[in-house]
């Protein structure tokens, strides 16, 4: 794990040569002439090459900032800046990727079935640096991997990260190279992964000058909700964004990926890119170490995971069904999930997608899923919040801000309990209620079209129909907004479900962690209008079930010979040996259990 496992040399951008010279390279098919602008004054014209490249090496040490000038009056930062000086239209900057001494030579990661993800904004936790004052507490509580939201440079000092243009740049409000990778260091110190979440799919509203010296970059005549779809069918569009990812694992050290509504890089021209990237990801990642692939992909397509490729697809149809159950919303998406809640989230619990090739009413009847209950059950990463769905809504509501306490334990339960891999969001671990909201830092003409259009776009929502509904809405750009959504500790009962949390957490890593590989489904349906059980067969041949009862009203089960071996609350043990589960509560069995 030492050496040149992780030496990776860029085919572009600015690479620093033994000898101390710097070779700069650039893909600017439309440009007639590129030169290398130094913060010093001095330009070196670059030399044009085949297929749209330039090129040049000349005397560039660390440090040294730079720009491309890519027509008379044009200057551009360069596209796969690893570092930048005065935001995303600042200077770009050399720097030895390799010059970081690392302390984690023995570190070859965690297998995918210890994988407890934490998801988290590093802006809200002091950038880099003070992210790694929360490794202990995160690992105490039993979580294996730390998912960061998008870091690759934003215009602004406040962004979701979704909105990233220059993607092998940490943005500077977060920090430095060399401070993300001591986060990844101290990680590794700690027994915990670090996971990035990357967006290949599209590029941010300001900050991005692909399309004035690459315009072959973009299929103008394939349309996304962002612009024109980004062209994979061209390599070196493709290799852009595989060299970004190979750069997070190998310069890095990073340990897995989350690869960002790849549904749209699938519907747009190269739609083999997924296969390529992790192709070609795998070999650069080298066979001692475990890297993690992980896809968000909203068609439910299953055969990415049927083979070695990648390991995981972020499950949202089972968060539609348990937020179905828990709220009762039956708005946008969640229309989907209200008609037979309970049956749905049995056949995410045994299967995988509850939606497999069945029409959508939320897409206007269109088919949505593939068929997936041959995928294993750790193919599906699980959670009852994330970014998206707390941010997506107006007010940023967290669902214990909209759940009592005993559904949201029972919930928990079962999401912790299950051979799926779970996600807790930051806060979720002591029941944070305070709001997650959706924010940037952009200004003039483009914030009001942000701030604007976001209110518009909830206006088809009852709740938000009338135009003081809309006008409460926070606004994307107030430094307010962004400030509102730091977790808050103090939580009346916090303490009380970190310690339930915790304990959770470490009955999953001594009891079924061990026993996840080679695990099956045995099979999953609905015991009530919000009751469900299911059950697979453990690696080891022992059989797991989950009784798990989301509505006030109990619900009737056979009893059995053996007591639960956990229960959630604890008095549900003994009311199920009576043959009831109660409402709110999730019991859990390990060979045996109730039949309804």
């Amino acid at each position: 794990m030492t050496g040149d496992r992780f030496r990776h040399i860029l085919p572009f951008g600015a690479e620093l040569v033994p000898d101390g010279t710097t070779r700069f390279r650039l893909w600017a098919p439309v440009a007639k002439q590129v030169a290398v602008v130094f913060a010093d004054g001095r330009e070196v014209p670059m030399a044009a090459e085949e297929d749209g490249w330039f090129a040049v090496t000349t005397a560039a040490p660390a440090g040294t900032r730079y720009r491309y000038r890519v027509a008379p009056d044009l200057l551009v930062p360069d596209p796969a800046s690893r570092c930048q000086d005065g935001d995303v239209g600042g200077w770009s900057v050399v720097i030895d990727a390799h010059a970081y001494r690392w302390g984690d030579g023995a570190w070859r990661g965690r297998p995918w079935h210890e994988t407890v993800l934490y998801e988290l904004h590093p802006g809200l936790f002091g950038g880099f640096r003070g992210l790694v004052d929360h490794l202990p507490r995160l690992a105490a509580l039993g979580i294996t991997a730390v998912e960061l939201m998008p870091v690759a440079d934003f215009a602004g000092t406040r962004n979701w990260g979704y909105d990233g243009v220059l993607p092998f740049a940490p943005d500077e409000a977060y920090g430095t190279p060399d401070e993300l990778k001591a986060l990844v260091d101290a990680a590794h110190g700690h027994g915990l992964m670090i996971f990035l979440d990357v967006v290949y799919n599209h590029f941010g509203p300001e900050g991005n000058w692909l399309h004035t010296y690459a315009a072959p970059f973009f299929a103008e005549g394939h349309q996304t909700p962002w612009g024109a779809a980004i062209d994979f069918a061209k390599a070196p569009v493709r290799d852009l964004f595989i060299e970004n990812a190979i750069h997070w694992l190998v310069e890095y050290r990073m340990d897995g990926l989350r690869f960002d509504a790849v549904h749209a890089i699938e519907a747009s021209p190269g739609e083999n890119m997924l296969v390529e990237m992790a192709q070609r990801i795998r070999i650069a990642g080298g066979p001692d170490r475990d890297v993690h692939l992980v896809l968000e992909h909203d068609d439910n397509i299953a055969r990415h995971l049927e083979n070695d490729l990648y390991d995981a697809q972020w499950n949202d149809d089972a968060h539609h069904c348990l937020h179905a159950l828990l709220t009762g919303e039956a708005d946008g998406y969640y229309a989907d999930y209200a008609d037979a809640p309970a049956a749905k989230l049995a056949r995410c619990l045994a299967q995988g997608f509850a939606y497999q090739g069945e029409p959508s009413m939320h897409r206007d009847g269109t088919l949505r899923g593939e068929p997936s209950a041959h995928l294993p059950p750790t193919a599906f990463v699980q959670f009852l919040q994330n970014h998206d769905q707390i941010g997506n809504r107006a007010m940023g509501d967290r669902l214990d801000a909209l759940v009592s306490p005993a559904a949201m334990a029972a919930a928990r339960a079962l999401l912790l309990l299950c051979p799926q891999v779970p996600m807790l969001f930051m806060g979720e671990e002591w029941g944070c209620r305070t709001p997650f909201l959706y924010f940037t830092d952009f200004t003039g003409p483009l914030a009001e079209a942000v701030r604007d259009g976001r209110r518009r776009e909830f206006g088809r929502f009852a709740a938000f129909s009338s135009q003081a509904a809309q006008a409460a809405i926070p606004d994307p750009n107030d430094p307010a907004t962004f400030e509102a959504s730091r977790p808050d500790p103090a939580t009346a009962d916090g303490e009380a479900i970190l310690a339930r949390i915790t304990a959770l957490l470490a009955l999953r890593h001594a009891e079924i962690t061990p026993r996840l590989p080679g695990a099956l489904a045995l099979g999953a349906d609905a015991i009530g209008p919000k009751a469900v059980r299911a059950s697979w067969r453990m690696g080891d041949g022992r059989v797991l079930r989950v009784l798990s009862n989301f509505g006030a009203e109990p619900v009737r089960v056979s009893r059995d010979a053996g007591p639960p071996f956990q229960a959630t609350p604890p008095e549900a043990q003994s009311a199920v040996a009576r043959g009831t589960l109660p409402g709110y509560a999730t019991v859990w069995f390990l060979d045996g259990g109730p039949a309804a």
